[in-house]
């Protein structure tokens, strides 16, 4: 048995020697999501990733809340909690920091983890704890049967909101960054290529890795990214922004000559960035995506380019990249400190268990 993956994300959980397949990861429990759920692509698709990360799977947890998304844990053959609404990254954040040994995952969707758990979201962001969290985000209550969402575009008519949602809806990528999440990326559940690329960078990653997933609702908000997926490959071309570090954030379809498309630049009167054609006069303007800067900044500004309404455009890919300490380490360091002691028994944790500042309480 080893532990060294070459992956930091994943260092100190045993790995297995023996090669693995999907069917070990499929477990014996009946798939129940409505058909045409964009569930059942994403759950292939980690089916089909967890195999390459050579882990024993009694040492991979999945955590879920409550919502579709939530049956997560039922359909893979590995540990699994379905928790309670909201609460997942806190149940989740508790494994991680006890259990070096385990490779921590969270399933959660737009309603469970930014209404209810939107406070524990946050703060799993903040903390860097290292664990990952799938965001299903369709952009409506699916399992308590259609009612809008955190993430419902304003207007839209629901059970709820018979004349249309008030509420300014919630941009999970914008949110993330702006908790110092040290990894935010997005993703389309149809994209079974782009949705693995992303997966296997966020279980490289040691710290929260927090991966926004577009799925689609056929139920309750069917078509509500048909504008990414297009119905021609030309439509999507001009809808997703894809950003890959190091290279020049453009979308469209260019010319013979490397111009024409679309490009992303810096916007100088607010200070965030547009999007114009590219041409000979702009070609060197269109940004470089660094997302291994530690600056937010221009990944929040990216991240802003997503319509909120109708989502005529977005970028997908992964905004932000970056190093930091995460909170189960130094968790465990200061317990290691503590259990040692400096020479002071009135320091170490035994001494502080067994010493004489005790109270009585009757």
């Amino acid at each position: 048995m080893s532990t060294d993956l070459g992956m930091p994300g994943l260092a100190g959980v045993p790995t297995e020697e023996a090669p693995q397949n999907r069917k070990e990861y499929t477990s014996d429990q009946e798939v129940r999501w409505c058909p045409g759920c964009g569930d059942y692509a994403v759950l292939a698709a980690v089916q089909g990733f967890l195999p390459e990360l050579g882990l024993r799977r009694e040492n991979i947890v999945f955590v879920s809340g409550i919502g579709c998304s939530s049956r997560f844990p039922y359909y893979l053959d590995t540990y699994g909690m379905h928790s309670i609404h909201g609460r997942a990254p806190a149940i989740a954040t508790g494994l991680a920091t006890t259990r070096e040994d385990l490779s921590v995952w969270v399933v959660t969707g737009d309603g469970d983890a930014l209404s209810i758990g939107g406070n524990h979201l946050i703060h799993a962001l903040r903390r860097n704890v290292n664990l990952k969290i799938l965001l299903f985000n369709n952009r409506i209550y699916g399992l308590t049967k259609g009612q809008y969402s955190p993430t419902s575009e304003i207007g839209k008519v629901t059970k709820s909101t018979p004349m249309g949602s008030l509420d300014q809806p919630f941009n999970p990528v914008s949110l993330a960054l702006g908790a110092e999440g040290t990894f935010v990326a997005r993703t389309v559940d149809s994209d079974r290529k782009h949705l693995t690329e992303v997966l296997r960078a966020a279980a490289a990653h040691r710290g929260t890795a927090l991966v926004e997933i577009y799925q689609n609702c056929p139920i309750f908000n069917d078509g509500a990214f048909d504008a990414l997926k297009g119905s021609r490959d030309a439509d999507a071309a001009n809808a997703i922004i894809p950003l890959v570090h190091g290279e020049p954030v453009r979308f469209g379809t260019p010319g013979d000559d490397g111009l024409g498309g679309m490009g992303v630049v810096r916007d100088t009167a607010t200070g965030g960035v547009k999007v114009v054609p590219v041409s000979s006069d702009n070609v060197a303007d269109v940004i470089v995506h660094d997302a291994h800067a530690d600056d937010p900044t221009t990944a929040f500004a990216m991240s802003r380019l997503t319509d909120a309404g109708y989502l005529h455009r977005a970028p997908i890919g992964i905004f932000r990249q970056v190093e930091r300490s995460t909170y189960d380490d130094r968790a465990r360091e200061q317990v290691a400190t503590a259990a040692e002691g400096s020479g002071d028994p009135t320091v170490a944790l035994a001494g502080l268990l067994g010493g004489g500042d005790t109270w009585t309480v009757v």
